[in-house]
């Protein structure tokens, strides 16, 4: 039997470098070998998208797929706050059972002393507004300085955040006509708190500014507790000294909550734009 003799130019012949590819081989893992230019599908398929250049989501952030559960989202930050606060609203509009029980622990919790007096002016428009305005110029000279693009939109934006506060509050109290507790003048008009309201707003508003200005994240959480304590503090006097009753402070917490949630949308939705 004859042996097929070999081609002439591959005797004793040696080729450094990788092997070259023969006519007649299967292409499927060369690029552009389903005319899609990927190295690793033998298919028609086109490849993954990277992680880069999926669409963001609302807030700015590189999107998944699906989306990562306990994320913030529109209608719980705005939606559970205004919820709650019409519960509320319609249960002292019709003298309800949470009304009966509010009135219950109002008692047990009212006593007046001089701490609880203090306290409770800390929401006061003479106390409040001077540290909110303080933060709004602080906030509008960084700004300016750094160069930001419309320096002026977010202290703008808290500013017009505050003077919608009192636009809210005083058709509330004629619409309720709450009366208040045995310890105040009579009359109506207590619900929801005024003060309480204020005092979220104002300090709410100040630290929602001063945040990103703030180098470190210790500092950042300091002026979070700092905001949320002075609220808290606002809302115990008001109530110990028996100024409102605890579902007008409430409600007012709920109605800042739109209001920030509001604002903080609004911050975040410009930093990541």
């Amino acid at each position: 039997m004859r042996e097929t003799p070999r081609s002439q130019g591959t005797v004793g012949e040696y080729r450094p470098g990788p092997p070259q590819l023969r006519p007649g081989r299967a292409l499927a893992h060369t690029t552009g070998a389903s005319g899609l230019g990927s190295p690793h599908r033998s298919d028609s398929r086109p490849p993954q998208t990277p992680r880069g250049a999926r669409p963001p989501d609302p807030f700015g952030r590189p999107g998944t797929t699906p989306p990562v559960p306990g994320r913030p989202t529109f209608l719980f930050l705005l939606g559970l706050p205004a919820l709650l606060f019409a519960l509320i609203t319609w249960q002292v509009v019709a003298d309800g059972p949470l009304v009966r029980a509010d009135e219950r622990v109002s008692r047990a919790l009212i006593h007046p002393d001089r701490l609880a007096e203090l306290l409770a002016d800390l929401g006061n428009v003479q106390v409040a507004l001077p540290v909110l305005a303080v933060a709004l110029v602080y906030v509008a000279l960084r700004s300016r300085r750094a160069g930001t693009d419309r320096w002026w939109l977010p202290p703008t934006a808290a500013a017009l955040l505050m003077a919608l506060v009192p636009a809210l509050i005083i058709p509330l109290k004629d619409l309720t006509a709450r009366p208040g507790t045995p310890l105040v003048p009579p009359g109506t008009g207590y619900f929801p708190s005024g003060h309480t309201a204020t005092a979220a707003v104002a300090y709410g508003s100040a630290a929602l500014l001063l945040l990103p200005w703030l180098r470190s994240a210790a500092a950042r959480r300091a002026g979070g507790i700092t905001s949320a304590a002075l609220v808290l503090a606002v809302s115990f006097g008001l109530i110990r000294r028996g100024y409102h009753w605890p579902l007008d402070v409430v409600a007012s917490w709920c109605l800042g909550g739109v209001l920030l949630s509001s604002l903080w949308l609004f911050l975040r939705r410009r930093t990541t734009t």
